[in-house]
């Protein structure tokens, strides 16, 4: 266990704002840790907590609270609502209250089968995040860390995508430096991997898509590399190798659905969110997938 994490879960039990208790660790990152909490009333809630040690820096409370206004702001039932942002003066802290769900992580669907998912699956799966996504770009919102980490299965059957804590707003653009590299490195599109901050756009989000699939379907990343430092380097300078040059069970069809998602060449790749969730649904026999929500007010 690691030094984060244990200082982690010494927080479980202990009230934040003296009226959340939290009950369990749910996952941690490096900005904050989410714990299942119930309120003194006796409702369950998720808690997203900044982790304390960097409550002080005013960016990065900034940028943490941010994820509050950028979740709101897209109106599609695949996104986590959050309610309430608060401060607790006394844990030297803020936190996010949000739903709690019920359910797992793509990325712990895939750990409890060896690492891999069904292919048939793993399409399912990105083609509704495929929907929240199209929905978001809609209003000028890039996730930018689309991976199977922040992808949820509720027990309902729906999926929702997680942590918009990084998204890029068209009109919050002066949020982050023009040379700030932030996401997730197995997951970076080249432009956003090699800094090219003004060149990531819904198609970065797309390659995003292509890497999950690569990685679930495949059991691997996309770039293989002894650590997250080569892993960005290879991602900034080489193109994805073909997904059936790893031998992953995958047809022809949908092999060329994700190859062509992972080019380096921006304008090669897929168009948009939607043009690539159109596809995938005719990739795979489509019993049982959603191809498009149609959400009030999105322009979809």
């Amino acid at each position: 266990m690691s030094e984060l994490e244990a200082e982690c879960r010494r927080r479980v039990g202990t009230m934040v704002r003296r009226k959340y208790r939290l009950d369990s660790l749910l996952g941690y990152g490096a900005m904050g840790a989410v714990f299942a909490a119930t309120h003194r009333n006796g409702n369950r809630v998720a808690l997203k907590v900044l982790h304390p040690i960097l409550a002080h820096q005013e960016d990065i409370r900034n940028r943490f609270l941010r994820e509050a206004y950028v979740a709101n702001r897209v109106p599609h039932p695949g996104v986590v609502r959050i309610a309430d942002d608060d401060d607790d003066d006394d844990l030297r802290t803020v936190f996010l209250v949000m739903e709690l769900l019920e359910g797992a992580t793509l990325s712990d669907r895939a750990n409890a089968y060896g690492g891999k998912l069904r292919a048939i699956d793993a399409v399912k799966a990105a083609v509704r995040v495929l929907d929240v996504l199209a929905v978001a770009h809609e209003l000028g919102i890039i996730h930018r860390d689309v991976k199977p980490e922040n992808v949820f299965c509720c027990t309902s059957g729906e999926v929702k995508v997680l942590d918009f804590g990084i998204a890029r707003v068209a009109e919050l653009t002066s949020v982050t430096r023009s040379n700030q590299i932030m996401g997730t490195p197995a997951f970076m599109a080249p432009e956003q991997a090699s800094g090219r901050i003004r060149e990531v756009d819904a198609r970065t989000d797309v390659w995003a898509v292509g890497a999950l699939l690569f990685r679930l379907i495949a059991g691997r990343d996309v770039h293989l590399a002894p650590n997250a430092t080569v892993q960005l380097i290879y991602a900034a300078t080489q193109q994805a190798p073909l997904i059936a040059s790893t031998g992953a069970p995958v047809s022809p069809a949908l092999g060329s659905i994700i190859d062509r998602a992972l080019l380096m060449d921006k304008e090669a790749r897929w168009s948009s969110a939607r043009e690539m969730q159109a596809a995938l649904a005719t990739a795979l026999p489509t019993g049982g997938l959603v191809t498009k929500t149609v959400v009030q007010g999105s322009g979809s």
